[in-house]
């Protein structure tokens, strides 16, 4: 989705985006995506002010600190997955999920999913594995 982004110019195409929303400007296909998480997400939206702080702030998930734009960019990221159903059958496994939950707890319980995916993948120096990630998925609620 973005391509050769470094973190601070990731979050001001965050704050580039809402800002255009809020001046009733045009968007991109892409940037009415970020503009709809956003929109889901009023508890962020301070931070996408052009004053904020925010673009050079460092979040500790060890203080209890959330990091507003990780968090929706992994929204956008299972939406992409979601929509492309890569890994395959993850369309099928989001849909039980959003009949049972709602689209947005359904996201939130994938996103735990995706982000221990991301970390083992870390831990242990390899991609990612799909296979891996989905299973976690289909076993939400067993």
């Amino acid at each position: 989705m973005f391509i050769q982004q470094n973190r601070s110019s990731l979050r001001d195409f965050y704050i580039k985006c809402w800002q255009k929303k809020l001046t009733n400007l045009a968007l991109e296909p892409l940037e009415q995506q970020i503009v709809n998480v956003i929109i889901e997400h009023p508890e962020y939206q301070h931070s996408l002010s052009p004053n904020s702080k925010s673009i050079d702030k460092d979040y500790s998930a060890e203080l209890g600190e959330v990091n507003p734009f990780l968090h929706m960019g992994l929204h956008l990221a299972i939406r992409e997955q979601v929509d492309t159903n890569r890994p395959i059958g993850i369309l099928n496994v989001f849909k039980l999920l959003k009949e049972k939950h709602g689209i947005e707890k359904a996201e939130h319980l994938i996103m735990d999913c995706l982000i221990e995916s991301m970390w083992q993948s870390q831990q242990n120096g390899i991609p990612p594995d799909e296979h891996v990630y989905l299973n976690s998925i289909k076993n939400i609620d067993r």
